[in-house]
């Protein structure tokens, strides 16, 4: 009896670790598998890598291309990453994903130390298999879009806000508040969204007094602003004429870029049509002294009738439960939501919160917040949902282990709870997925699974065999293998739809989303510097541009990231963005671009591709038609005539007008 009590001990004290091995292992595959298949990525960002690679100048400033005209729309911290990792492993999909793809399985660890702390080894396992298998994430983690290094930020602020409130040492507080700073610098608002959570959470759960609770916060406050705005001061306090302009702005400031076009017009949207936006982002631009025009650099114009950016829906209360944004985030919310009211049930209301409460603060605070700001949101992309996963997975952990701990008072009440939660969000499951593939070809499986689950939930708390000793034992097992059958029920679908998004990986995934029944990818195409099916380079323009620019700053000047950011790639060579990440930026004036050519630094611009240069600026167009000369490149991909001489391919089939500006033409 005692090697058997050894034995179990033994298998108590290794099986948690042997479990979540296994997840990080299924995390992996999950994101590692089919790496080829994307190719570089989102490659606006990886032109900026290729441009960071080559001076410190542009490395701190993240210029988007080596000529360091213009940055990315984006803070520094998850680009500096990813170039560091690019300086070891190169520019490839490999080397610029890595720092992503590890952000995503550490992130796996981390949401596992945060709940069983308090919920125990086998919820703590749940919420780190729910994470590793939520199709948005899965999908974000192999994409060089920066969200996975910010959850992982998150995450760990999240403890350090955790031991805060538990300690009431300042250190820890101050710690979770420069790590919220440091998520800023990876995508600047974004790293907000679960703050309200954060400091509620430190707030009612804290037992210091009342006043020096408050002066603590405020002074974490003082912490998030200082690390957050520490770079954006930085750049908008050195010259403009020793830096890149500012992309996306609007008015070359960082300042703007944060509280405009990754701020404020995140919620009201981009646009001149949109009906519910058109008056904040009009308000907002005479705030930030920029012209209606050329509000943030999406040059989208607006969406009608109080549509969404494409691909994320209308804004409403049932926005992330339908299609388009139904297979992203929401395969579990159900049972997420569910578990929120049944944790703040289950505890006594007392100040300061108990620990139950503690954690519906925190995680249900973190995904509500998320929940009804995309439910309103004007503009954002598919991935941003991903914020989502973290405090759902978490809730999901932590609902099994409460239901399971009310079994022990209440086994009918529990079995029944959980029968309704799990077999709801299956239903839900079936409902979205068939929405996107016909048939469901794992639907007997999960059908399966859910008889099975209620039936062993329901046949556990009858009082058979009583008088058995180890009648007790047996019970046990039923009622674990019925929650394990519902579990698992629960994370099927999601785990295959993660799989499927793997398998169907492509190099249009330039703004990541979850599978949608052919293929992964934001279904934007090339628009707006994502990357897209169609990227090439002409090779016959880059033999006629290199031998003819070298010692330049500029191997040619383009209208925006779109039509430049392959050449970047292939090259290594600077490529001008006119008009920033899509066209609307000012980077450039006819006065500079005189001087540009004056100086040697520029002599080629191309014009055409359905967009004008320099944010539909139509003085640099008319420079370039008055100053300089049309050529035709001699083995260029040409598609066809059209109006101006030289008209050629230029890369993802667009068709254009090469311009020389220079001497020596």
């Amino acid at each position: 009896m005692r090697v058997k009590a050894l034995a179990a001990r033994a298998a108590g004290d290794y099986w948690p670790a042997v479990g979540l091995s296994a997840i990080v292992l299924l995390a992996g595959g999950l994101r590692f598998a089919n790496l080829a298949a994307l190719g570089l990525a989102n490659r606006y960002y990886t032109a900026a890598i290729t441009a960071m690679l080559q001076s410190w100048h542009n490395f701190f400033f993240v210029a988007a291309e080596p000529g360091g005209s213009v940055s990315v729309d984006k803070p520094p911290l998850g680009l500096w990453l990813q170039a560091l990792s690019a300086r070891i492993l190169g520019v490839n999909t490999f080397g610029v994903l890595l720092p992503e793809l590890l952000a995503g399985m550490l992130s796996v660890v981390v949401l596992y130390h945060l709940v069983q702390r308090r919920a125990g080894k086998l919820a703590g396992l749940i919420a780190a298999l729910a994470l590793a298998i939520t199709p948005i994430v899965v999908v974000t983690d192999r994409n060089n879009t920066m969200d996975s290094i910010l959850i992982l930020a998150l995450l760990l602020a999240a403890w350090a806000f955790i031991k805060a409130t538990e300690s009431g040492k300042l250190r820890h507080l101050l710690l979770a508040a420069a790590l919220v700073g440091l998520g800023f610098n990876i995508k600047m608002l974004q790293a907000y969204l679960p703050l309200p959570a954060f400091y509620a959470l430190y707030f009612t759960g804290a037992r210091d007094r009342l006043l020096p609770r408050i002066g603590k916060l405020a002074l974490a406050s003082v912490v998030v602003l200082a690390v957050s705005f520490s770079w954006v001061a930085a750049v908008d306090l050195t010259p403009a004429d020793q830096r890149p302009y500012v992309g996306s702005s609007g008015n070359n400031s960082e300042l703007s870029l944060a509280i405009g076009y990754n701020g404020m017009s995140r919620l009201v949207g981009m646009g001149r049509g949109s009906t519910a936006g058109a008056g904040g982002t009009s308000l907002l631009n005479r705030i930030l002294g920029r012209d209606n025009a050329t509000i943030g650099s999406g040059g989208f114009g607006g969406f009608p009738g109080g549509r969404g950016f494409p691909g994320t829906g209308q804004a409403g209360l049932l926005r992330l439960v339908i299609m388009p944004l139904s297979r992203e985030a929401s395969w579990l919310l159900p049972f997420g939501l569910f578990s929120a009211l049944l944790l703040a049930l289950r505890a006594r209301l007392r100040w300061p919160i108990e620990p139950k409460h503690r954690e519906v603060v925190l995680w249900a605070g973190w995904l509500l917040t998320c929940v009804i700001f995309f439910s309103v949101a004007g503009f954002f992309h598919e991935y941003y949902l991903s914020m989502l996963a973290p405090p759902l997975a978490a809730l999901v952990g932590l609902g099994v282990a409460e239901l399971w701990e009310l079994r022990r008072s209440q086994p009918w009440l529990a079995a029944g709870l959980a029968v309704v939660a799990a077999g709801g969000t299956a239903a839900f499951q079936v409902f979205t997925a068939q929405q996107y593939v016909q048939p469901i070809w794992w639907l007997g499986l999960l059908a399966g699974l859910v008889f099975l689950g209620a039936t062993l939930s329901v046949l556990a708390p009858i009082p058979w065999q009583r008088s058995a000793p180890a009648a007790d034992d047996s019970l046990d097992v039923v009622a674990r293998a019925g929650f394990g059958c519902l579990i698992a029920a629960m994370l099927l679908t999601p785990a295959i739809w993660s799989a499927l998004g793997t398998l169907h990986s492509s190099s249009d995934q330039g703004l990541p989303s979850a599978y949608n029944g052919q293929g992964t990818g934001s279904g934007m195409g090339g628009f707006g510097g994502f990357g897209g099916p169609g990227s090439r380079i002409d090779q016959a323009l880059v033999g006629y541009l290199q031998p003819r620019t070298q010692g330049m700053r500029f191997m040619m000047a383009v209208a925006s990231s779109q039509e430049g950011e392959d050449y970047v790639i292939a090259t290594g060579r600077g490529v001008l963005y006119l008009g920033g990440f899509s066209g609307q930026d000012r980077v450039e004036t006819p006065e500079s671009l005189t001087r540009l050519v004056v100086d040697g630094e520029l002599r080629f611009i191309y014009m055409g591709g359905g967009r004008g240069p320099g944010g539909g600026q139509s003085g640099v167009a008319s420079w370039v038609t008055a100053t300089c000369t049309p050529v035709q490149v001699t083995g260029s991909a040409a598609q066809g005539g059209g109006q101006g001489a030289g008209r050629q391919a230029f890369g993802r089939g667009m068709v254009g007008s090469l311009y020389d500006c220079g001497a020596g033409s």
